[in-house]
């Protein structure tokens, strides 16, 4: 049987899922159509203008964003501090230390002596703050309170001052400890599911195993994707991963499911692309720490620099003709 929407059908017809990472309240149809439209402004600069309208109005694939940013809310919540819970603070506070050790080194490159003043005296602040004397001194309120002094101080490097959303280090903070809340395994619901099951189960909700899927994912949405991608049992031609912490030692890497980390077993194809200015991306190289699946596929990690301010953004990303060539040329394949 061949199920027709619109004049057209949706057997065999590929599936293309686009998986965001951390970040405020997000908007379903506005989301997907802000990263179809940078997608297919990608797929445009890299020679497949013949493209831009079947992904522009998703006759080429059935296209889906999955949204889970709701599953973050804490309707109870006051304020940044209220919103960081104890328990999160050490991923937190590593993360933090992670993200400034990558910023200085990448100051040091290029010999940008503001840029580096600024990145230590944030560190001085997050070891500060990570510190178990001023832990048990100022308590969780002031540990937080010092690491949003951090951040504030990050906000004053070019790019982000610029770029940013966030005023200040506090109101970013939150958004930062998604990632430990998605790895902590907590916050049940009613029935029991822990928030990263809830996750989970919202991004693989609707697809149709028996046609073949494109993944798109960007942050902690490449985390979310491992895991689910390992519990999928349909065919998945080509798996993209951007601005990836995958890689991130005993702050991610070893608290992924399964272990040890390895490549989801229907993946044909990975591709992970990482921008020199992408702050999150402590350690790009995702082929030295992701073990093959059966039929031998690892990831294959080229830089998308995109030379523009705050390159941790999905879009930025997918309008690079690098990221977005792969997709169009599978597209055409299947």
């Amino acid at each position: 049987m061949r199920l027709i929407i619109g004049g057209g059908t949706l057997a065999g017809k590929p599936q293309l899922l686009f998986i965001h990472g951390i970040g405020s309240a997000r908007t379903t149809d506005v989301e997907l159509r802000e990263w179809s439209t940078s997608l297919a402004n990608g797929v445009r600069a890299a020679g497949h203008a013949d493209l831009v309208s079947g992904l522009t109005q998703s006759w080429a694939a059935e296209t889906r964003f999955a949204n889970y940013s709701d599953l973050f809310h804490k309707a109870d919540a006051q304020g940044a501090a209220d919103d960081v819970a104890e328990e999160d603070l050490p991923l937190l506070l590593g993360l933090l230390d992670e993200m400034t050790q990558e910023l200085a080194h990448q100051a040091e490159l290029v010999d940008d002596r503001r840029s580096l003043q600024i990145i230590t005296s944030a560190r001085a602040q997050i070891r500060s703050a990570i510190d178990p004397d001023v832990a048990q001194a100022q308590g969780p309120l002031g540990v937080v309170r010092r690491a949003g002094n951090a951040l504030t101080t990050l906000l004053q490097l070019p790019g982000l001052r610029q770029a940013s959303q966030w005023t200040s280090g506090v109101q970013l903070l939150p958004v930062l400890s998604q990632v430990g809340r998605y790895l902590a395994r907590k916050e049940p619901d009613d029935a029991g599911l822990g928030l990263d099951a809830r996750i989970r189960e919202r991004v693989l909700s609707g697809l149709d195993p028996s046609r073949p899927l494109i993944v798109i994912s960007h942050s902690l949405g490449t985390v979310v994707a491992y895991e689910a991608l390992h519990t999928y049992r349909g065919p998945v031609p080509l798996w993209i991963t951007l601005g990836s912490p995958l890689a991130m030692g005993a702050l991610v890497l070893q608290r992924l499911a399964p272990r040890p980390p390895h490549t989801p077993g229907g993946v044909e194809r990975w591709l992970n692309f990482w921008d020199r200015d992408d702050i999150v991306v402590a350690r790009p190289r995702l082929e030295r720490w992701m073990k093959p699946n059966a039929s031998g596929v690892v990831p294959v990690t080229e830089r998308a620099d995109t030379n523009g301010l705050w390159t941790h953004t999905a879009t930025k990303y997918l309008a690079h003709k690098i990221v977005a060539g792969p997709v169009a040329e599978t597209l055409k394949k299947l």
